[in-house]
């Protein structure tokens, strides 16, 4: 009695192999710009809720609150007065660089939530840049992309 044992031939397997790394290769590729544009979004979202959060901050307590940005060391705080720790301390991706326009990346929220300076600052990433905007009165800001 002669059995037949069928199965697949080691070229059949490293072919199929073979094929799968490939369209698994192209997939990550693909993927690889898109973690540039969700790493740039995370970053400018927790911007944006870092000064509502200094805002606030500076409206309940009635302190002043600087907000100091540091481009070479990619890194920026929330101070208040005196020798407290930083309330805010965030760094970011060395992809991001913020640049100065009219308002200079060093402002306060006064204890009213108002800003001591009005103007734009601006955040150049790989792909796009974006121009933060504190609007007179009321201590308003909006992000956005040029």
């Amino acid at each position: 009695m002669i059995r037949s044992q069928n199965g697949f031939t080691l070229i059949e397997s490293l072919l199929v192999l073979s094929i799968f790394m490939i369209i698994s290769s192209i997939t990550v590729f693909s993927l690889q710009p898109q973690d540039e544009v969700l790493q740039d979004e995370a970053f400018i979202s927790q911007l944006k809720a870092d000064l509502l959060y200094s805002q606030q901050y500076a409206i309940s307590h009635q302190d002043e609150i600087s907000i100091v940005f540091v481009p070479n060391q990619y890194i920026y705080y929330g101070i208040t007065k005196g020798d407290k720790p930083p309330i805010v301390e965030r760094s970011y991706p060395t992809s991001i660089y913020l640049t100065e326009g009219s308002l200079p990346l060093y402002f306060k929220f006064l204890p009213d939530g108002n800003v001591n300076k009005f103007g734009s600052f601006y955040i150049q990433t790989k792909k796009k840049t974006y121009r933060v905007t504190f609007l007179i009165g009321k201590g308003r800001f909006y992000v956005t992309e040029q």
